[in-house]
């Protein structure tokens, strides 16, 4: 398995040789690539870092490593320690830091663990920045500093709070309403910071009665981390033995979010976005109110997310775009073009008005406010959304595809549905008047990438099936 470089940072099984998996060496040499890109834009100012991790046992390691190389270039660190992607990317700016750093492989399971990168907005880098940060790494080239001109370190695992102090400021948090609704809601927190965030958030809601399963910081996960079905049997038969309103699922480093139903049925993570955009749009002058003209009445997902999101924002009369797959991608178009809502159809919900990075603790307070505001069960909500059956599936590549033999292939079954509309600006996604097929390479996984809808669940089970029959058989 090969160490994945990617603009937005590195990830891999931890451990084995430098260069093939995620070793100390590697970790030292993509900190200070890092730490040097900053300083290189920053020649005039003391540059701060922020960091966090999630809770993998290798996780503590990393951040020693991470500390040390940035230390050794006489940048400061302020350590957040366990903490969430969107905690971190929030300190960045509360601290006025010019970077950071978040430990944390994201869904990938346990054995695995990486570096995330952000600017000084706390937002993802951009791709031309992303690739300097590679160069430097290929050059490794750093000047480390004397022992009087080494950087400061500070400890403050106390900007959750801060954090969630935030979210509840905002205009369409209705902590009132939420309160009287005495909701029951399970959590899972998968041995991560999930376990700890998410209920600090239901907390300062009012909500009191919270159970919350797999709740320890120590990251052995007890199930595959991907919030999805196939992965969640305990949370969804708890949410039934206790008979509670909803369950709560996040990822370990608590930037994607899905919820269970009262019936302890999957809501669906793609409709995650679509039912909080429905809220949003629904009170959106409550958000121009507070901020006006900032943002428009417009949403964001990416090429592989549900229609639905197109169909909820017709219904608002609000614009609707798609961005290529990746958090940095989607971002762009929403600032492009001043959308209120945004995000990934895997759960990952983009708010604005608070940063601009998928946070499942400000998701939680939007999908519950919607929740009260409604005054319904969850899987009512739901049936008021639009239906649609997906597919979310993947081929494993050997290490024999090459990116140009995948290019190959994608331009074969380009031409063989040459009379649909074809978008390449991410992978290939096929759009038919009823549904649609996306084929992408993954960023994270040496794999290829299967997303389809339709209103239909035999017709996108066809399609699914037709397209990897193509694809198996170009490959061989």
């Amino acid at each position: 398995m090969s160490l994945i470089k990617s603009i937005s940072g590195i990830r891999g099984i931890v451990g084995a040789q430098p260069g093939e998996n995620l070793t100390p060496l590697d970790v030292f040499k993509f900190a200070c690539a890092y730490g040097q890109f900053v300083k290189n834009n920053n020649l005039d100012s003391k540059v701060k870092i922020v960091i966090g991790r999630d809770s993998r046992p290798s996780g503590e390691m990393i951040k020693n490593i991470v500390v040390g190389a940035l230390l050794s270039l006489g940048l400061d660190v302020i350590d957040l320690g366990i903490s969430s992607t969107p905690t971190v990317e929030l300190a960045v700016v509360s601290q006025e830091a010019q970077g950071g750093i978040i430990i944390t492989a994201s869904h990938n399971p346990q054995g695995w663990n990486g570096l995330k990168f952000l600017n000084q907005e706390g937002e993802f880098l951009s791709s031309e920045n992303g690739a300097e940060v590679l160069a430097l790494a290929e050059q490794a080239n750093f000047n480390h500093l004397s022992d009087i001109q080494v950087g400061a370190y500070f400890f403050n695992p106390y900007l959750e709070w801060e954090h969630i102090n935030k979210i509840m400021t905002l205009p369409l948090i209705n902590k009132e309403a939420v309160e009287k609704q005495n909701f029951k809601i399970v959590v899972d927190g998968i041995n991560s910071i999930g376990g700890r965030a998410i209920p600090h958030v239901l907390e300062v809601l009012g909500i009191k009665n919270i159970i919350i399963i797999n709740d320890s910081l120590d990251g052995k996960f007890t199930h595959r981390p991907e919030p999805l079905a196939e992965n969640l049997s305990e949370i969804l038969q708890r949410v039934k033995q206790e008979k509670a309103d909803l369950g709560i699922v996040v990822d370990p480093d608590v930037d994607r979010l899905v919820f269970i139903d009262e019936r302890g049925e999957m809501f669906g993570e793609e409709y995650t976005l679509v039912a909080i955009a429905d809220y949003v749009l629904t009170n959106f002058e409550k958000v121009e109110a507070v901020y006006p003209g900032q943002y428009v009445k417009a949403t964001v997902s990416n090429l592989s997310s549900s229609r639905a999101l197109k169909d909820i924002s017709a219904k608002h009369n609000a614009h609707y775009e798609a961005a290529a797959v990746g958090e940095v991608h989607v971002v762009n178009k929403m600032k492009e073009i001043k959308a209120v809502i945004g995000g990934e159809g895997n759960g990952g919900i983009i708010f604005p008005v608070l940063h601009y990075g998928r946070d499942a603790l400000v998701g939680t307070a939007l999908f519950l406010s919607a929740l009260a505001q409604a005054k319904q069960k969850a899987s009512a909500l739901r049936k008021t959304l639009p239906e649609y059956f997906m597919i979310k599936d993947k081929i494993e590549l050997t290490a024999k595809i090459t990116k140009i033999k995948l290019n190959e292939i994608f331009e074969k079954i380009k031409n063989d549905y040459q009379a649909e509309k074809i978008t390449e600006i991410d992978g290939l996604k096929i759009d038919f008047e009823d549904s649609w097929v996306h084929l992408r390479a993954s960023n994270t996984e040496p794999i290829i990438r299967i997303y389809a809808e339709a209103k239909n669940q035999a017709l996108v089970a066809a399609q699914v099936k037709a397209l990897k029959d193509k694809i198996l058989a170009y490959i061989r």
